[in-house]
């Protein structure tokens, strides 16, 4: 793994039993946010992490603004993400959300982020997918929202699958994909964080996607896979609510 990888990881591992709590203390006891389930979302998400070795790649939908915390939240304590560092999922947040100042980018470094300004160049883009595809071959986890932004339908579109989180798995000689979804139960659309005191709402379901086709076709091939799985999550939750 690249020196650069490793201090910031290290950096971050240092500081985490305070900066997690803090966060974990926010969304509990501030927001008053609850998730549904959530000892079996956690069984569930050791079960998987043990089944195989191989890299983990975590895709959710993405309504708010603070979707990647909630996640993480959901998938393991606070404890153990300072015991076990690595299972803390890298983020690629939007640079000019999180990282446009000097707070919010030191914030965004202790916080395992790797900032991408979406819509900017290419070169910059793909940098950044393939440190996230350097990461996962060496044992770390990552998260990444495949539509590529905030849903401005409130709902999952297979038609926003973006390539990059293909790409990533095109790269990676084998490699699962955790879909997570997760809807507070007084989400409409898409907002900046959920309702306060809201009942958070969260499936996850293992995949691993295969293609027949080559080179970018491939990429999207997967992208698409993985949106479509999030698809059929969110038609399981709309019809439970029934």
């Amino acid at each position: 793994m690249p020196w650069r990888h490793i201090l910031q990881r290290e950096i971050g591992r240092a500081v985490s039993p305070l900066w997690i709590g803090a966060v974990v203390g926010v969304l509990r006891y501030v927001m008053g946010y609850r998730i549904q389930a959530l000892s079996e979302i956690r069984a569930k998400y050791r079960r998987i992490r043990r089944e195989s070795s191989t890299p983990l790649l975590i895709c959710a939908n993405h309504l708010t603004m603070i979707d990647s915390f909630l996640v993480a939240w959901a998938l393991a304590p606070s404890w153990r993400y300072s015991l076990r560092y690595n299972e803390l999922p890298w983020n690629t947040p939007e640079r000019r959300n999180f990282a446009a100042t000097r707070w919010r980018a030191l914030l965004a470094y202790l916080s395992k982020c790797i900032p991408i300004t979406r819509g900017g160049r290419p070169r910059e883009a793909a940098a950044v997918l393939n440190r996230v595809a350097q990461l996962l071959r060496n044992g770390e986890t990552a998260l990444l929202f495949p539509e590529g932004g905030r849903s401005r339908t409130g709902r999952v579109e297979v038609k926003s699958a973006a390539p990059g989180v293909g790409r990533i798995v095109s790269s990676l000689e084998s490699c699962r994909v955790l879909c997570v979804y997760l809807r507070g139960r007084a989400q409409e659309t898409w907002s900046w964080k959920p309702v306060r005191g809201d009942r958070i709402h969260l499936d996850i379901e293992c995949i691993e996607p295969k293609s027949d086709h080559r080179g970018v076709r491939r990429s999207r091939d997967f992208a698409r896979q993985i949106v479509a799985q999030l698809e059929r999550m969110e038609r399981k939750y709309f019809d439970g609510r029934q």
